[in-house]
């Protein structure tokens, strides 16, 4: 499909969104699956570091890896179960652990080798339903909720073999890192397990952890501000939302209706991949997966070309610099973008440029941004009404939801089309993907993005954000692929913590309300 006719329909279908978010599916229902879309999940060269330990694969080597018989999948989720046992007492990226459920489907798969993820141990946010596990959102209002069904994502994953080890952790009702729903700092970041005052990112930071601590082989995550592309940046990941109705948001617990996207946080791009061909595709029970153009071979995107031994792209790509990305930032992270950039530069088919901003950039992509608290607010009204202290630490932002008129909203709903006018007849048409000093303008619009490291600054990842067009994930990938095939920093992982207890809560540092709601998502 032409870019052209993607833009028109994305126009179209983002009209609609609003309208449509009303008509949700009773509760109870248990997801139809799509017809699971062929995936063969290519056999890749395994690192010795690898085939020593499990816990260190990719998720595409531990498929590998449980292809030839080099491993079992009883060994490569007791090898991950093992390292929560001994360290999630630091990390705590885990809610709940599901190790006796995680080792009996471990088991079936030995027997019989199920879908492409059959034997992969992974991790599910603890705001996706999951069928007879509590799922909690981090909250009070949810604290002792346990679905019938599992969210089409989980049992999508399920349905190609996946094998779910716990519930991660996250920030309140999906609004700030993870702390408790009183404000106390959980899950620190995997890089810096004895410093939790680094920010690991938000709000999907227990599924980040679990990956970068290799706890699991990779992760699902939700995002409304950031929340999957900044945990990864934060941790060393490749993390990528998808266009709004590429994947199903189906049994999540909702933050914004118009906002809110499902996806991976993984080691690279490869298994991001991986990840989303399974998650992506029409479920009837979400009205924004449905009528949009099928979903391309990820995987090949996401698979390096070479030719005569160089990595070069897929297709010739242009890829927008704005004018902030080289402003703003610590000298250390500004030589880590030019270093980047050089790159970039380096890969045959690969046309860095320079992009402006339309003049109303900063109002569009500020102050409109409040809008999306009215969203997060009406669903939740029963609760605010019933107990304001059920929403803890980030109960400001939810009431400023209820200070937001009807006409502000409109308001907002109009600038949110102009700006998607100003980026898809604008800055896309200088450059094919756009590099981003934040995820928050392509989390208003629903675009889609990716976010992936690019080298460390004292011991601390940085990762960038790329967005591209409406359902162009595919050219994301392999952009991001290319980067992957020349460079190493996606294969660096964190030294382990020293093995402990679970910490006294009381001890932890604790975010306060002005500063979660000023973190919000």
């Amino acid at each position: 499909m032409s870019r052209s006719v993607s833009r028109r329909l994305f126009l179209a279908r983002s009209g609609a969104v609003t309208a449509a978010a009303a008509l949700a599916t009773a509760p109870g229902t248990t997801p139809a699956l799509a017809t699971t879309r062929r995936l063969t999940i290519p056999d890749v060269p395994v690192r010795p570091e690898a085939a020593a330990d499990p816990t260190e694969a990719t998720l595409a080597e531990a498929a590998t890896l449980l292809r030839h018989r080099k491993i079992s999948a009883v060994r490569l989720v007791q090898a991950h179960l093992d390292r929560i046992t001994a360290f999630d007492g630091t990390y705590q990226a885990f809610v709940t652990v599901t190790g006796e459920q995680a080792l009996a489907a471990a088991k079936r798969a030995d027997r019989q080798r199920g879908g492409p993820l059959s034997g992969i141990p992974l991790c599910i946010k603890d705001n996706y339903f999951t069928a007879g596990v509590r799922t909690t959102a981090n909250s009070f209002i949810f604290d002792q909720f346990v679905p019938g069904y599992d969210a089409t994502g989980v049992a999508r994953l399920k349905n190609a073999g996946g094998i779910v080890i716990g519930k991660g952790q996250m920030g309140p009702l999906a609004t700030t890192r993870a702390t408790t729903p009183d404000g106390r700092i959980t899950t620190v970041n995997a890089w810096t397990p004895t410093d939790p005052s680094v920010d690991p990112g938000g709000s999907s930071t227990g599924p980040a952890c679990a990956v970068a601590a290799r706890m699991a082989t990779s992760s699902i995550g939700t995002q409304t501000g950031g929340s999957i592309v900044l945990p990864s940046n934060q941790q060393n990941l490749t993390g990528l939302k998808p266009t709004m109705g590429r994947t199903s948001i189906y049994g999540v617990i909702p933050l914004s209706f118009t906002r809110d996207h499902s996806g991976p946080l993984a080691r690279d791009a490869l298994d991001a991949a991986i990840m989303m061909t399974v998650l992506a595709g029409p479920d009837p029970h979400d009205v924004r997966t449905l009528g949009l153009p099928a979903v391309p071979d990820l995987v090949r995107a996401a698979t390096p070309v070479r030719a005569k031994g160089k990595v070069r792209l897929r297709r010739t790509t242009r890829i927008g610099v704005p004018p902030d990305y080289l402003t703003g930032v610590s000298a250390p992270v500004l030589a880590l973008r030019r270093n980047f950039l050089a790159a970039l530069e380096a890969i045959p088919g690969a046309r860095v440029v320079q992009v402006s901003y339309p003049d109303d950039w900063s109002l569009l992509t500020g102050a409109f941004n409040d809008v999306r608290l009215s969203e997060r607010t009406e669903p939740f009204r029963p609760w605010l009404q019933k107990d304001l202290k059920l929403f803890g630490v980030s109960v400001l932002s939810w009431l400023g939801g209820l200070m937001l008129s009807g006409d502000e909203w409109i308001t907002g709903q109009r600038a949110k089309t102009h700006l998607l006018h100003q980026v898809l007849d604008g800055l896309l048409n200088d450059c094919d993907v756009l590099l981003q000093t934040g995820p928050v303008p392509f989390d208003i619009l629903g675009l889609p993005e990716i976010g992936f490291p690019i080298g460390f600054d004292s011991g601390v990842p940085v990762g960038t954000i790329l967005g591209g067009g409406p359902y162009e994930e595919d050219r994301l990938l392999e952009v991001v692929a290319a980067y992957q095939a020349v460079t190493d920093w996606h294969w660096r992982r964190p030294a382990d913590p020293p093995q402990s207890k679970l910490r006294s809560m009381a001890a932890r540092p604790r975010l306060d309300a002005v500063t979660a709601a000023r973190q919000s998502a």
